[in-house]
């Protein structure tokens, strides 16, 4: 009988030592699966707020006037975040296979013609449409290549010290920033560099274009002054690794030829701008 009892009593420790192990095994692959969860949560926020992530083409919504207006209110009383109002600004159930929206943001100080130049180019009908804020505009442009219906979202960002808050979310998931200047006011040239550093905080991939606006009163300027305002704009393009334009939106001067090489650039179509550093003519530089 104590024979058997003995027996038992180790088998029953067995059974016991058994269990605990298994209950330790268990405590740690708990702790290791908290941690991978932590560590998992703080990689995710990491390329949530990455500033050099690729591109994503997402195609064209057909956009609701009522939702886009709903986004633009929730941003200017500041009940949504920037991430949400422009989700809810894209948001829609309809869209076509065979179309993608790309973003465009233009920055540059006050009374330097960007919404002339926007308006240049989507039409007037279009601008009848646009969805406009306290320091930021949206318009819209859509075109057929080769097939594909494209469409332009313009993000006119206002000059002035208020509307740098709109600079985050009009730069991020844009395929393209325009830095745009007055070729008559060289206060305005110098402001590019602040306004391309503010850009690059939220943006690192999309196609950088310096555009030098108001060439029809640029080519009025004494030849010396030009050749100034020339050599100066080349420098800042070089140092931005962007391509220089310069434009008039009152004579339709290379308007459509800059949304036609952001095109070219982004689909590698067989399209090429040629270069012109003449003095007195609207150069481009490259």
């Amino acid at each position: 009988m104590a024979k058997i009892i003995n027996e038992a009593k180790v088998k029953m420790t067995q059974i016991c030592r058994r269990v605990v192990h298994v209950n330790i095994r268990w405590s740690i692959l708990e702790k290791v699966s908290i941690i991978k969860q932590f560590f998992r949560f703080i990689w995710d926020r990491i390329v949530v707020c990455s500033i050099g992530k690729p591109i994503r083409y997402r195609r064209l919504p057909c956009r609701s006037v009522s939702v886009r207006t709903s986004a633009v209110e929730a941003m200017e009383d500041g009940s949504a975040s920037d991430e949400a109002a422009a989700a809810a600004a894209a948001a829609d159930s309809d869209s076509d296979p065979d179309s993608v929206t790309l973003k465009i943001s233009l920055l540059g100080d006050c009374q330097i013609g960007k919404t002339s130049f926007v308006i240049k180019y989507v039409g007037d009908e279009q601008e009848k449409k646009c969805l406009n804020m306290s320091g930021l505009n949206l318009m819209d442009k859509t075109l057929v290549v080769q097939g594909a219906r494209i469409s332009f979202s313009i993000w006119d960002v206002g000059g002035d010290q208020t509307s740098l808050t709109h600079v985050p979310i009009a730069c991020k998931d844009a395929v393209a920033i325009l830095f745009m200047f007055d070729l008559t006011s060289r206060c305005t040239l110098n402001s590019v560099i602040g306004w391309y550093s503010q850009a690059r905080k939220w943006n690192q991939t999309a196609i950088p274009i310096l555009i030098g606006t108001k060439f029809d009163d640029f080519a009025k300027l004494p030849p010396d002054l030009q050749w100034t305002i020339v050599t100066q704009a080349r420098a800042y393009a070089r140092a931005m690794n962007a391509t220089l334009f310069f434009s008039s939106a009152t004579h339709n001067i290379n308007v459509n030829k800059i949304f036609k090489f952001i095109m070219a650039k982004l689909f590698n179509l067989p399209w090429t701008v040629e270069r012109n550093l003449t003095i007195g003519e609207p150069i481009i530089d490259f």
